[in-house]
């Protein structure tokens, strides 16, 4: 008898050879080759759709203006800032997959959500491979679940999951975690590139089919990304990341792609012991603990998504005692702060070469837009100078190779949230001051343009 036929397959990029290579000759990653047995095909062609086939997809074309568009109304989850995220509410049908850290709050902010949504909508269908029903209930009770129709399964193995779809006909299906379903299909260990491609695409063709809402959990690797094969975010509707720091109680929850809303969106919330708890205004808690007469703080009024937030911006230089300066950053890019620190020194004559510089964004929040620019430079010569920035000054703008200041997008919502949040100055490019609507928009905050890096620390520091 023929031995079946078996694969090499990468789990890094999805390459795939007829025998096992210590390095991956397409991505380079050592070790990632695992065997798997491909599935055998019924030859002659067995009767009935293809298990890839869409649901209720019909094959021959149609016209664009004979489509008729239906729209169906958002589900809400009853968290406010996790509605904010999904733009709005979860949409019927959708694919939603949801990253973060080990312990960060995945399962409670999900489980929150699909109490919520059972007393709401219909029975909630929440599948886990990492943990019993006993210890879902177990956090269900500090989270005051009460007797929602919420149906907990502890099942890894992925027919099984879709036969308790079908049973059950839930209003929203939760995995937790794709990586540790495995189809009986497939003769892989679970979170093998084959069986999350699997799993992710028997699951999106059932919450297609039958318009039923999916959120799958899945693991981070140490880099930061999503693990697993990267066709899996190109799979699903929408990626939602959870961020924060292990020490802080807030969390933050990032959209980097969503087809039924806008990316970039953020939703904050507070590691509570009853659960994560919404945060309105995320600029006051960022700001609450802001000291008020110490050299190298500045405010920054950055934007994520379409929220505007105020964080403040910390920096510190001191001399440097081995040597060889450094360089450490905390929420900004490392090699962005190296690269602002060479524009400090040849455009504002600042001698930074033999001096550390730390830089922190307060509160273990991450910007990552070009925006910070001119906060981060502000808080380094404030440091350096040792003269404090006036408090009711916050500020944001591009700084480019040359020294110049370059306009941003979406500086009236900057400006707004810094005058409701007390501010009375505003340092900011000068492209983005129009005199038309300089008083509309500014109301009590003066709007100082500035074009050069040494306009920009005059205006803070000789105030």
């Amino acid at each position: 008898m023929k031995a079946p036929k078996t694969v090499f397959v990468c789990q890094e990029c999805g390459s795939q050879s007829p025998k096992w290579l210590g390095r991956c000759a397409d991505c380079g990653a050592w070790n990632s080759l695992v065997e798997e047995r491909p599935q055998v095909e019924v030859a002659g062609g067995a009767a009935g759709p293809h298990r890839y086939a869409l649901t209720g997809a019909n094959g021959a074309a149609q016209l664009y203006a004979d489509i008729a568009i239906e729209n169906y109304a958002r589900l809400t989850t009853g968290i406010d800032e996790f509605d904010r995220v999904l733009g709005g509410g979860v949409v019927p049908g959708s694919l939603i997959l949801l990253g973060g850290e080990p312990g960060i709050g995945k399962s409670t902010l999900l489980l929150q959500a699909a109490a919520n949504m059972a007393r709401t909508i219909g029975p909630v269908l929440y599948s886990s491979g990492e943990e019993s029903e006993h210890q879902i209930k177990s956090r269900g009770e500090r989270l005051n679940v009460g007797k929602a129709p919420l149906y907990l399964l502890a099942e890894t193995c992925l027919e099984r999951i879709l036969e308790e779809i079908a049973r059950i006909k839930p209003a929203l299906v939760i995995v937790d975690s794709v990586q540790t379903v495995f189809s009986l299909k497939f003769q892989s260990a679970p979170g093998s590139i084959g069986q999350v491609r699997e799993a992710a695409t028997q699951l999106l063709f059932t919450a297609k089919g039958h318009n039923i809402p999916t959120f799958l959990v899945g693991h981070i690797t140490k880099d930061g990304s999503l693990a697993g094969p990267k066709a899996l975010e190109h799979v699903v509707d929408t990626v939602l990341y959870f961020e924060g720091e292990r020490h802080h109680s807030h969390r933050v929850v990032r959209a980097v792609k969503n087809r039924f809303g806008a990316a970039s969106e953020l939703g904050v919330f507070e590691m509570t012991s009853t659960g994560l708890r919404p945060v309105p205004n995320p600029s006051k808690m960022f700001l609450a603990e802001r000291p008020t007469n110490a050299p190298g703080s500045a405010v920054l009024c950055s934007v994520e998504g379409s929220r505007p937030i105020l964080v403040e911006v910390q920096a510190l230089v001191s001399s440097s005692t081995y040597g060889n300066a450094r360089r450490m950053a905390s929420g900004i890019d490392q090699q962005r702060l190296t690269l602002l620190l060479a524009v400090l020194e040849k455009r504002a004559g600042l001698n930074l070469i033999g001096d550390d510089v730390f830089v922190n964004i307060a509160g273990g929040m991450t910007v990552d837009e070009p925006a910070s620019d001119l906060a981060v430079l502000a808080a380094i010569a404030s440091s350096v100078r040792n003269r404090v920035i006036p408090p009711t000054t916050a500020m944001f703008g591009e700084v480019g190779l040359a020294g110049e200041v370059r306009g941003i997008s979406q500086a009236p919502l900057r400006i707004r949230e810094a005058a409701q949040m007390g501010f009375r100055r505003c340092i900011m490019p000068a492209a983005n001051i129009d005199p038309a609507d300089r008083g509309q928009l500014a109301g009590e905050c003066e709007l100082v343009g500035v074009r050069t890096v040494g306009e920009a620390l005059d205006a803070l520091l000789n105030a």
